[in-house]
C-alpha cells in the first residue's frame, strides 16, 4: 500500500531536543561560570563586552572551557552584525561574499561585523591571508577560538592584530556548579525530570569531567534519562551505579603533535632533572594512556640520560638504551614497565650536567675560533708521501711512556690548555675528578722535567 501524503498545512514532526550542553549554555556573562581572570567584576574582557568595545581577539583553552559560550555572549551583548564562518566547509570565495555583506552592513547601519572562527587554528594560509586587510582596517573584528597555541597555528601578521585570551580548564567547583544548575533548572535543564543526583555520583562525574563542562554535561544528560525512581511518587535518583554506566573510561587528554604534546614531555624530562621519580612515573603515564608512541619517550630518556645525568652514572644511559630495545621489541603495553624502570633509575641516579656542558662549550670554540689544521704529529700517515711531508712526526706513544701517558698536548696551539670538562663531585663523577687531577699533575711534572 502506497504511503498516505501528509497534508501540505500539516506541522512536520518536531525533532530531538538539542542536548543538555547547549540548552544550558550560558546566555549572559551573570550565568557564565569560570574564567574569573577574564570575565570578573573590573577585568578587561567582561568591561570590553558590557561596553561593546570588542577588539578582534582569540580564546585560546581546552574543550569545554568556555570559547564559544563567550564568543555567543558576545555577540548578543553587541551592537553590530555577527556572523560565524567555517574554516573547515567555507574557502576564500565565501570570504570575499562575508566582507561584502559587512561593508554592506557598515554603508547601510553603521556598523561594523563580528566575525567568529571556531577551531580557527584549522585556517589555512589562503583563508588567513584574505581575512588580514579587513581585520587591519577595522571592517571586520576577527573573535578565534582554538584549542592549539596561536603561536604555532596563527599567522604572525594575524596574530599581531589580536589579543589573546588564554581560557583553563574549569575548576571541579565550576564542574560541580554547572552540573547542580543542569539538575535544578526545569526550562532548560533536567528539573522537570524532579531527579536528584547521589552525592557519590556527583563527585564521580565531577572528577571524570577533567575541567570540561560539555562532557560533564553529556554525561549528566545519559545518566539522568537512564534513571528509575524507587516506585509510584517517588523522586528518580541518579545513582552511582548509574553515573558509572553512563561514564565512558576515561582516556587521558594527550595532543600528539600540539602544544600539550610538548607540555607533558617537558614535565617528564623536570620531574626526572629534579629527582622525583613519583611525579616522572605519573606524567609517563599520563603519555602512555594517551597513546603516546613509546619510542619518541624512549628516545627522549636517552637524551635525558646523557644530558643531566652524564658521566655521574654511566649507568643511566645503558638503561636508557635498554628501554629503547625493551620498547622496540615488545610494543604496548607491555613497554610501559620497561620505560617506568628507567624513569625510575634515571630519576634517582645522581645528577651531572657536566658533560652537555663541555660538549656545548667545545662546539662553541670550534664556531669562534679559527679552525687550525691538526697538528702533524697526530695527523694520519698511512703512506710514503704523507710521512716525508712529516705526518706524524714528533708523536709519544703512551703505552711506551710510564703510566701509559705522555702528557703530550693534542689540541691546536690556538687551544692549547683549554678545559671545556669540568666534573662535579657526586656520582662517579667523583672517581673521573681524581683520574682527570691525577693526569693534570703527571702533565705539569713532565713539562717541568
Amino acid at each position: 500500500m502506497e504511503p498516505v501524503p501528509r497534508a501540505a498545512t500539516e506541522t512536520p514532526p518536531p525533532g530531538p531536543p538539542p542536548p543538555l550542553a547547549d540548552r544550558m549554555r550560558p546566555r549572559t556573562l551573570d550565568e557564565f561560570v569560570g574564567q574569573e581572570h577574564l570575565t570578573g567584576p573590573d577585568r578587561l574582557l567582561r568591561q570590553a563586552i558590557l561596553r561593546d568595545q570588542v577588539a578582534s581577539m582569540i580564546l585560546w583553552g581546552p574543550p569545554g572551557s568556555g570559547k564559544t559560550t563567550l564568543a555567543r555572549i558576545i555577540a548578543r551583548a553587541a551592537r553590530r552584525a555577527f556572523t560565524a564562518f567555517s574554516a573547515v566547509t567555507q574557502g576564500v570565495g565565501d570570504i570575499r561574499a562575508l566582507v561584502g555583506e559587512a561593508r554592506a552592513a557598515r554603508e547601510r547601519e553603521g556598523r561594523g561585523t563580528i566575525l567568529f572562527v571556531d577551531e580557527i587554528h584549522r585556517f589555512n594560509k589562503s583563508q588567513q591571508d584574505a581575512f588580514l586587510p579587513h581585520v587591519e582596517s577595522g571592517l571586520l573584528t576577527l573573535i578565534g577560538a582554538t584549542t592549539e597555541n596561536p603561536s604555532f597555528e596563527v599567522n604572525r601578521a594575524l596574530l599581531s592584530r589580536c589579543r589573546v585570551f588564554v581560557l583553563e580548564a574549569l575548576s571541579d567547583e565550576d564542574v560541580g556548579r554547572i552540573a547542580d544548575a543542569a539538575m535544578a533548572d526545569a526550562e532548560r535543564g533536567l528539573g522537570a525530570l524532579k531527579a536528584s543526583l547521589e552525592p557519590a555520583a556527583r563527585a564521580l562525574l565531577v572528577n571524570h569531567a577533567n575541567g570540561d563542562a560539555r562532557a560533564a554535561l553529556n554525561a549528566l544528560e545519559l545518566a539522568a534519562g537512564a534513571a528509575r525512581s524507587g516506585g509510584p511518587g517517588a523522586a528518580r535518583v541518579v545513582t552511582l551505579a548509574a553515573m558509572k554506566e553512563a561514564i565512558a573510561t576515561r582516556v587521558a587528554a594527550f595532543d600528539h603533535q600540539g602544544d600539550e604534546h610538548y607540555n607533558l614531555i617537558s614535565a617528564v624530562h623536570k620531574s626526572l632533572r629534579g629527582s622525583d621519580a613519583q611525579a616522572g612515573l605519573y606524567w609517563l603515564a599520563r603519555m602512555l594512556e594517551g597513546g603516546a608512541d613509546p619510542l619518541y619517550i624512549a628516545r627522549r630518556l636517552v637524551r635525558f640520560a646523557s644530558e643531566d645525568v652524564g658521566l655521574a652514572d654511566p649507568q643511566a644511559l645503558v638503561q636508557a638504551l635498554a628501554a629503547r630495545d625493551a620498547a622496540h621489541f615488545l610494543g604496548m603495553p607491555e613497554a610501559g614497565d620497561a620505560l617506568a624502570q628507567a624513569v625510575v633509575y634515571l630519576a634517582t641516579a645522581p645528577k651531572s650536567n657536566r658533560v652537555d656542558a663541555a660538549y656545548a662549550a667545545a662546539v662553541e670554540a670550534v664556531r669562534a675560533t679559527r679552525n687550525e689544521p691538526v697538528p702533524a704529529a697526530f695527523r694520519n700517515a698511512p703512506t710514503r708521501l704523507m710521512k716525508d711531508l712529516g705526518y706524524g712526526a714528533g708523536y709519544r706513544y703512551d703505552h711506551d711512556a710510564p703510566d701509559a701517558y705522555s702528557g703530550q698536548e693534542h689540541l691546536p696551539p690556538n687551544l692549547a690548555g683549554s678545559v671545556f670538562y669540568r666534573p662535579r663531585e657526586i656520582g662517579f663523577e667523583r672517581e673521573i675528578a681524581k683520574r682527570l687531577a691525577y693526569w693534570a699533575k703527571l702533565r705539569k711534572a713532565r713539562s717541568d722535567a
